[in-house]
């Protein structure tokens, strides 16, 4: 392979050795321990989005999204958890007086929550009544505090940030891909938050630093798609490292003399390697352009989001070449193969990586307006 292996530190390495370890437990468990997420902090990814002026990294688009995948190659729940921490992202959008107090103790804070289904939020003096229960909050055993979608009376769509001892977590986690994300329902009864811990999701930042110019919500996509990235580079090395050389339960030849498996993988290979040049190619030029000074435009926010849920796309469908390919020891639940298929099938089911995507991507080719929240 010529494929890079950037980021790199000793701290990474540790987190990767873990995750490699102890990969089977977070699907037992259908979590990632807090012992290991603090492997997490340790090697940088929760101050990944934090802002400079806040002692964060704010890191580069490609930098961090390479971290993602390279975790993701190790495993696909780890991947995703670290994935997430893109959402810090969006609290750029809260006064930089809230933005001060949340990070007051540090910049490895620990975000997660769930926007959907948004919920109603009553008014009160100086903030919003919140009740409800959301769905899909991945990490959130693990943050430090929590968001949650709300609908206020003037109809617009906000999120509302909550210290996390405030937010019961509905253990309801039960599923067949991403098992260890630990993305559990929230629920909330009647807490009041103070006007200045809420903001509009995708709203303007009020950091002025280069990746808070990047826009928001195409990011978040990307994040997700840079897990299936990861996840199918591992199931077609594995195919290639470890399954071509092994001959068949039956006796038949092994899958690297047989023409139709070396045709597969070759196409397997330049699918893969494609739609990734795609979207590292689209990522590094709207961070050029933001860097600049430049705001990035609807045409580039669509590049990203098209290259995303193509990657996401193409890597699940890369994964089911290889699993399609291996021999029936693949069926196994503990089998490499298995877990891949079972989490790059989650990736392209995301709200931001559906195909309704291309649709909108096409639409903005084609100087039509997309669908309302596409771009």
């Amino acid at each position: 392979m010529t494929r890079t292996v950037e980021p790199t530190s000793p701290a990474l390495e540790d987190l990767l050795a873990v995750v490699a370890e102890r990969r089977a437990e977070f699907t037992a468990l259908r979590d990632i321990p807090r012992d290991v997420m603090e492997k997490f902090r340790a090697a940088g990814v929760y101050r990944a989005a934090t802002p400079k002026m806040f002692g964060g990294d704010a890191l580069p688009p490609r930098q961090y999204l390479r971290m993602v995948e390279r975790i993701a190659e190790v495993d696909g729940s780890a991947g995703w958890m670290a994935s997430i921490e893109v959402a810090k992202i969006y609290l750029a959008a809260l006064p930089l007086e809230t933005q001060a107090k949340l990070y007051s103790t540090g910049p490895d804070v620990v975000f997660a929550g769930g926007l959907f289904p948004m919920q109603p939020a009553e008014r009160e003096p100086g903030g919003f009544k919140v009740s409800g229960q959301w769905r899909f909050a991945s990490g959130c055993t693990s943050a430090d505090i929590l968001a949650v979608g709300i609908r206020t009376e003037d109809d617009k769509a906000r999120m509302a940030v909550l210290p996390a001892e405030d937010v019961e977590i509905v253990e309801n986690w039960d599923v067949v891909g991403m098992e260890g994300t630990g993305s559990h329902d929230l629920r909330i009864n009647g807490v009041v938050v103070p006007d200045e811990w809420t903001f509009l999701r995708g709203g303007r930042a009020n950091v002025d630093e280069p990746l808070h110019r990047y826009p928001a919500v195409p990011y978040a996509a990307q994040a997700l798609a840079a897990v299936n990235l990861g996840i199918a580079r591992a199931a077609l090395d594995h195919l290639t490292q470890v399954g071509a050389g092994r001959t068949g339960l039956t006796g038949a030849a092994q899958l690297a003399d047989r023409p139709y498996a070396r045709i597969a993988v070759g196409k397997a290979e330049a699918a893969l390697r494609s739609a990734r040049a795609f979207f590292y190619e689209v990522t590094d030029e709207v961070y050029a352009t933001v860097t600049s000074g430049t705001p990035a435009s609807v045409e580039q926010a669509s590049s990203i989001r098209l290259a995303a849920a193509h990657a996401a796309a193409v890597s699940f469908d890369v994964v089911r070449t290889a699993y399609s390919l291996a021999d029936i020891s693949a069926i196994s639940s503990g089998h490499p193969l298995q877990r891949h298929l079972r989490d790059a099938s989650v990736v392209p089911h995301h709200a931001l990586l559906t195909e309704g995507v291309y649709d909108g991507a096409g639409a903005v080719l084609m100087g039509v307006k997309p669908a309302p929240g596409y771009v």
